[in-house]
């Protein structure tokens, strides 16, 4: 892996940004941290699969359906599967604002970092799919 300085990166951005487009890595080394450089198409892919993000899972009852994240607060009610979903993903956005804002201070809140980074990366359109069990 290629480590640049935080001077060598801004020298070269648009070299350093080539390569993690590429899918090669790279990083930046500032001060005793170190970050890692991914194209966000294949960080959202590998989140996606990631074991560390769990699934939703919808249910029908009472008339209508409900889908819920589990091991998360994020869940939605809809009298139809499609109304649940797009409920669904409205509250995936705001659970993510609130985890950005305050939430990932919160040591229950703090491992759900990678869906966090999932919601950044996806559209709604994406969230949609993935709610559904079809890949975006």
């Amino acid at each position: 892996m290629q480590y640049l300085s935080y001077t060598d990166t801004r020298s070269h951005l648009r070299e350093v940004l080539n390569t993690a487009e590429a899918g090669l890595p790279i990083g930046i080394r500032r001060h005793d941290s170190l970050v890692s450089l991914i194209e966000s198409g294949r960080l959202r892919e590998i989140l996606m699969h990631s074991r560390r993000l769990p699934r939703p899972e919808a249910v029908a009852e009472a008339g209508g359906w409900s889908v819920l994240l589990p091991g998360t607060p994020v869940a939605a009610d809809g009298a139809d599967l499609d109304e649940a979903v797009d409920e669904f993903v409205s509250a995936l956005r705001e659970y993510t604002e609130d985890w950005q804002a305050r939430l990932r201070f919160a040591p229950n809140h703090r491992q759900h970092w990678p869906l966090v980074q999932f919601v950044s990366l996806a559209s709604d359109a994406d969230l949609a799919e993935w709610t559904r069990g079809s890949e975006p």
